[in-house]
């Protein structure tokens, strides 16, 4: 790809165009192909960090441009170091404009290059700061970069380099090296720590090892040169401001208070993992930061500057965990710390579960809604993503299911409750524990309901799911315990199935209807359990085509005994008139006797009319489509006072939300033509006209509604 034609783009937003088309992840050999447009589109910073670009596109497109920076860590697609440098050094411009270049994690495989291709680093005479982290760089390469004739830092982590010799052609300009990890490192302590005492111009020097794979031979003459560079003279590393010795044994309090001392100009000290860093000199130099785990500071510091260490993000996870246990003041630096090292490493066991852990203790409570909405929902995803990624480790799905069990998060906070349900559902399926299984229930309930319409339809179309939270309810009902796992279950199910008609098929495919009519039995005195039962019961009664599978005389007499018995709370006879009323309306799918309809619709009228108005929210509509074949002028008086009660029920509790259903869906008409009818029942004048006042006083307060065009 590339453009025929294109505007002057200011040179920034040609850096910031490439740059979100990186972390996008759409960059690649075909779309790079637009900056080969150098005129235009003039690159000075280049970021391809993890993009699969190959030898070719990278020479055509990018190395024409006068690039001061490039960061290319991780590229995939075949490009190597090689390749990347003899690009960069085909370009006379880019020689010596290029002064930063990072090829972290690359393989740099000078072998592939032919005799006559073969350049070296020290072709690229602007360097001042060069990034091989992780990479093969070998002793030969190594000679080559110290030759630069500007090179002011150099990270050579975790590399192939077995001799630090090389170091001392670069002496007066070297101000910054980072040696993290050297495990091939093969140089006396003596000869190593005179190689760094020559750096005159070092003011930067990091040291550090990974102290959880290191063996216990492995390293043992890096932490005596540690030793030794901390009791040796104040003359070694005069400039030095920032050393970085985190996961070194030896480290004595001693010899590290004398080196503190000596060097007023130290402005930074790793001391991760060290067991040093709780030496009291550390605590009265002001100016001094410090990472390790004496206190809050180093941990955060740590977390800061470790961000792509792995070793270091585990070790300061756990020792913020153990700082955080009973924390009570909402800390949103602290978790945007712990999403950072968790976005750092996304494959990390370690990290996921201290950090998971983590979450929860900053997040619990009322401490997450003290917090930015936006770092709360950026919480939740990640802890999705940690789900996704470790669906088999318990303790990851616990940390995850505790921080998610709260109804703030999951009800005010926006993320992806689809995945969230699906995930839930899934782990789910394979841990019986109660205490983790009513967390899961419970999580489950609150997104089924937040989920939109054609969410809840996707989600409804899985029998997997149904016959997960239909088992958790027979499992409960078979002993007859009564508790939130059995009412959360049986609250998604209602949900699952609302307006939903392929989720109440899947119900009763699944032997949902011979399990529920079990329970209404069995729980007779529960009427929080019956109004979830009878309520998944209506939205059944509500599907035409399944109104048959109802039609049972010995349960519709017991869902009518209900509806009668005045002693039965107001909530329960409502659903429970709701059913009758629904399957009552088309006398032709009426399969029982005629007697006993007649008198449904008689107790119907009887039983509302002694009902009294709910103060509190019992029920919430998607829609009113169920209701209009129940508001036809032609309907039975009992069938049209349900159905007027309960739309005067929800319009009461909340007329700002149903009146706007009420108008676009043309409820207001049937109940103006309910209202002017002749032969409609006085009582249901009545309600219908006090729906209709109501819309008319919001309505004159508020303003008309305005439909979009």
């Amino acid at each position: 790809m590339c453009l025929i034609w294109a505007p002057l783009f200011p040179q920034e937003m040609a850096d910031q165009l490439l740059h979100k088309m990186a972390t996008k992840g759409i960059l690649n050999d075909t779309t790079v192909g637009i900056f080969r447009n150098s005129k235009e589109l003039r690159l000075r910073r280049a970021s391809i960090r993890f993009c699969s670009v190959s030898a070719e596109a990278f020479h055509l497109a990018l190395c024409p441009h006068r690039l001061q920076e490039l960061d290319a860590s991780c590229v995939s697609g075949g490009l190597t170091g090689a390749n990347i440098v003899s690009s960069l050094a085909s370009n006379p411009e880019c020689r010596s404009s290029l002064q930063r270049l990072t090829l972290c994690g690359l393989h740099l495989d000078w072998e592939s290059l032919g005799e006559d291709e073969h350049v070296g680093f020290s072709s690229l005479r602007g360097l001042r700061t060069l990034n091989l982290a992780n990479t093969d760089l070998k002793d030969a390469v190594l000679e080559d970069i110290c030759a630069l004739p500007q090179l002011e830092s150099l990270d050579i982590s975790c590399s192939g380099v077995t001799q630090l010799t090389a170091l001392l052609i670069c002496k007066n300009t070297l101000k910054s090296l980072i040696a993290h990890q050297l495990r091939q490192l093969d140089m006396s302590p003596a000869r190593l720590l005179s190689v760094l005492s020559q750096l005159h111009a070092l003011r930067h020097l990091d040291f550090s090892d990974d102290h959880l794979t290191v063996d216990v031979s492995d390293g043992r003459d890096g932490d005596e040169t540690v030793r030794q560079l901390l009791e040796g003279s104040p003359q070694v590393l005069p400039s030095l401001v920032s050393l970085d010795i985190s996961g070194r044994k030896r480290v004595m309090e001693a010899a590290l208070k004398a080196f503190v001392q000596a060097r007023s100009r130290l402005v930074f000290l790793g001391l991760l993992a060290t067991g040093a860093s709780s030496c009291d000199v550390l605590s009265s130099q002001k100016n001094l930061k410090v990472t390790g785990e004496a206190n809050e500071n180093q941990v955060c510091e740590a977390l800061r500057r470790y961000r792509d260490r792995e070793c270091f993000i585990r070790e300061a996870l756990v020792n913020l965990y153990n700082l955080i246990t009973d924390i009570d003041k909402p800390r949103p630096d602290m978790l945007k710390l712990v999403l950072s090292g968790m976005q750092s490493h996304p494959t990390s066991l370690h990290v996921h579960l201290v950090a998971t852990a983590c979450v929860f203790n900053l997040t619990t409570q009322d401490l997450a809604e003290a917090m930015p909405v936006s770092l709360i929902s950026c919480t939740a995803t990640q802890l999705l993503h940690s789900m996704k990624t470790f669906p088999h480790h318990q303790q990851v799905q616990k940390n995850c299911l505790l921080a998610l069990c709260s109804e703030y998060i999951l009800q005010d906070v926006p993320f992806d409750k689809y995945l969230a349900a699906t995930l839930v559902i899934n782990w789910l399926s394979s841990h019986e524990d109660p205490t983790l299984q009513r967390m899961a229930v419970a999580v489950i309930s609150i997104l089924v309901a937040k989920l939109s319409t054609e969410e809840t339809a996707q989600l409804a179309k899985d029998v997997f799911i149904m016959k997960q939270l239909l088992a958790i309810v027979q499992q409960k009902a078979m002993v007859g315990v009564v508790d939130s796992t059995l009412k959360f279950a049986l609250s998604a199910l209602w949900n699952l199935t609302d307006e939903m008609p392929t989720a109440a098929r899947n119900f009763i495919e699944c032997k949902g209807l011979e399990l529920y009519e079990e329970v209404l039995e069995s729980y007779y005195t529960e009427p929080s359990i019956q109004q979830k039962v009878l309520g998944l019961l209506n939205n059944i009664a509500e599907v035409e085509e399944l109104k048959s599978d109802l039609m049972e005389e010995e349960l519709l007499e017991h869902v009518l005994s209900l509806l009668q018995d005045s002693q039965v709370e107001v909530g329960v006879r409502y659903f429970a008139g709701g059913i009758l009323a629904h399957l009552a309306s088309r006398p032709e799918a009426w399969t029982l006797d005629d007697e006993l309809r007649c008198t449904v619709l008689q107790q119907l009228h009887a039983s509302i009319m002694t009902w009294t108005q709910l103060e509190r929210e019992m029920v919430s509509y998607r829609s009113f489509s169920p209701f209009f074949r129940l508001l036809q002028t032609c309907q039975p008086s009992g069938v049209q006072l349900w159905a007027v009660w309960a739309i005067h029920l929800v319009c009461s509790q909340n007329t700002s939300h149903y009146r706007s259903m009420l108008e676009q869906e043309g409820v207001t008409e049937l109940l103006k033509a309910l209202a002017a009818h002749s032969d409609t029942h006085s009582d249901i004048k009545v309600l219908s006209n006090s729906i209709l006042q109501m819309v008319e006083q919001h309505q004159s307060h508020t303003g008309p509604l305005h439909k979009q065009p």
